[in-house]
């Protein structure tokens, strides 16, 4: 099977994603008129620029949600699904790099979005150039459409898919290979309770990372370092201030991290009682799997619920608990709404709908998986089966699409960590599985 990767293809790889990760491209609504953020938009417009020099028309949606490229000819659509925001970079002081600088070094790449997903997006599009620079021609439209706000609300694809013409088949590189052919369903919530005369508390990020810190300060200093050191958990502390340290995850593997707010509420809720650290310590406490709150929730082709407590505040005037669900593709949604609705209650919090995402399923036997894994079992040698995956991409935005790549089974999963990196030659390996793909779905 041939490769088409030059050398120049791979140098300018490099080139556009080193470029492409210079851009802090995390969500910041409405600045300067934008929809999502100034570096959003910017990122969006440079990685349409990086397009139209290597050949593709290019679309950019004029309030700022979405842009797409597209090179082919046909009546048939083949999309490939990115996106260019990214998650916070979080304390920077925990990188040994600058976030948004690509260092490369030790035959790694380094920097926030390096695996997610500017990294895959950049392989994929060049996997198209290097089968120009080879003289493919295609007989389907191969179009990359750019996301800008997957990390929150997917308001992007939202926008595009009331506008913009469906795709016949496609693929998402922001996942693993060899292939993901069921995602669970998606379900952000808030729980809103009261406030409280005796604490003030914010802690937490995206709604889809586990918190690696959560501090507090207050009257109850030195009575919570004294129950965080009792119980065995991990801190750090100041004159003024205490962190729990937990490890971040991304919370589709919840179960994989340790969270840091739920281990401050196990320490806090015996010293100052309150709804919020109650629901948190008592009827969720540190099994991610929700198992205290519902009882085992899981399937065969997608595994278990993943529940991530995302996010904690707490003000004299109301309080907020900020939740992720990933469910399985077989599970009944409502039913885990009403049991949470109904604990929530019981804790004197009331529920909102923040986000939701339908699962995706695409069957194993169905000619775009069968022949997605094909091409990755002939490139490999890997005989490892297709996924389900907790994971919410792209794929799901429309029919007959998949999670195809770029992480490969083994390397390490660094994405919405500190130190986000990728191996090049890793990169350069799916760039060389997403060329043969592409050519075999859209080629002559």
């Amino acid at each position: 099977m041939k490769n088409y990767l030059t050398e120049q293809i791979k140098e300018d790889f490099l080139a556009s994603l080193k470029l492409l990760i210079s851009y802090p491209s995390v969500l910041n609504e409405n600045e300067n008129g934008t929809p999502f953020g100034q570096a959003i938009q910017d990122v969006l417009e440079k990685t349409l620029e990086i397009c139209q020099g290597l050949g593709f028309k290019t679309y950019l949606d004029p309030k700022g949600y979405y842009g797409y490229a597209e090179i082919g000819q046909g009546k048939e659509l083949l999309a490939v699904l990115c996106h260019l925001d990214v998650v916070p970079s979080g304390d920077e002081a925990d990188w040994k790099t600058p976030p948004f600088e690509a260092i490369v070094k030790d035959g790694y790449i380094f920097g926030r979005g390096v695996q997610d997903d500017k990294g895959p997006s950049m392989a994929a599009l060049y996997a198209v150039k290097a089968l120009l620079d080879s003289g493919v021609v295609f007989q389907k439209r191969v179009r990359f459409i750019f996301g800008t706000d997957e990390e929150t609300l997917w308001r992007c694809m939202g926008r595009y898919n009331e506008l913009e013409e469906t795709a016949t088949l496609g693929f998402a590189p922001d996942s693993s290979f060899p292939l993901t052919y069921a995602e669970k369903g998606l379900l952000q919530v808030k729980l809103h309770g009261p406030g409280s005369d005796f604490l003030q508390l914010e802690a937490g990020e995206a709604f889809n990372v586990v918190p690696a810190k959560a501090s507090y300060q207050g009257a109850f200093l030195e009575k919570v370092i004294a129950g965080l050191r009792a119980a065995g958990f991990d801190y750090e502390e100041t004159a003024d201030e205490v962190t729990v340290l937990g490890v971040p995850k991304h919370a589709k593997d919840a179960a994989q991290g340790v969270n840091a707010i739920v281990r401050l509420a196990k320490v806090l809720q015996l010293l100052a009682p309150h709804p919020a650290l109650s629901f948190i310590a008592d009827a969720v406490g540190e099994d991610a799997t929700g198992s205290r709150l519902f009882g085992p929730i899981l399937d065969e082709p997608s595994g278990s619920l993943s529940f991530n407590i995302a996010g904690l505040t707490i003000t004299p005037e109301r309080s907020e608990i900020r939740i992720d669900l990933r469910i399985p593709v077989l599970a009944d949604k409502e039913d885990l709404v009403r049991i949470l609705s109904k604990k929530a209650a019981d804790y004197q919090l009331t529920y909102e709908e923040f986000d939701y995402l339908a699962p995706l399923y695409v069957p194993k036997d169905s000619e775009l998986v069968s022949t997605l894994m094909g091409i990755y079992q002939e490139k490999t040698g890997d005989t490892s089966p297709a996924m389900s995956s907790g994971g919410a991409t792209f794929a799901r935005t429309m029919p007959n699409c998949v999670a195809f790549g770029a992480l490969f089974p083994g390397a390490e999963q660094t994405e919405h960590q500190a130190n986000e990196r990728a191996k090049l030659d890793d990169l350069y390996k799916a760039m060389d599985i997403y060329a043969e793909t592409i050519r075999r779905l859209a080629g002559e």
